[in-house]
């Protein structure tokens, strides 16, 4: 019962990220951009990325220990 509002605050971070990015996406969508990733992109997207997955995967293997 510990782990549930654990849980319930991760399924609502996933949620408003995911819809986040496809706000954005309409967005760009709407304006008749394409969606393009390049070399900027990368450099700004993998430092966010990399230490949540980071993050997430320390704790699953912490909850599994």
């Amino acid at each position: 019962m510990n782990d549930s509002a654990f849980t319930l605050f991760i399924g609502f971070g996933v949620l408003w990220t995911v819809m986040g990015v496809v706000a954005v996406i309409a967005l760009l969508k709407a304006d008749g951009q394409k969606i393009r990733f390049g070399k900027w992109g990368l450099v700004v997207a993998v430092p966010i990325i990399l230490p949540l997955l980071a993050a997430f995967a320390f704790a699953i293997a912490q909850r599994t220990a």
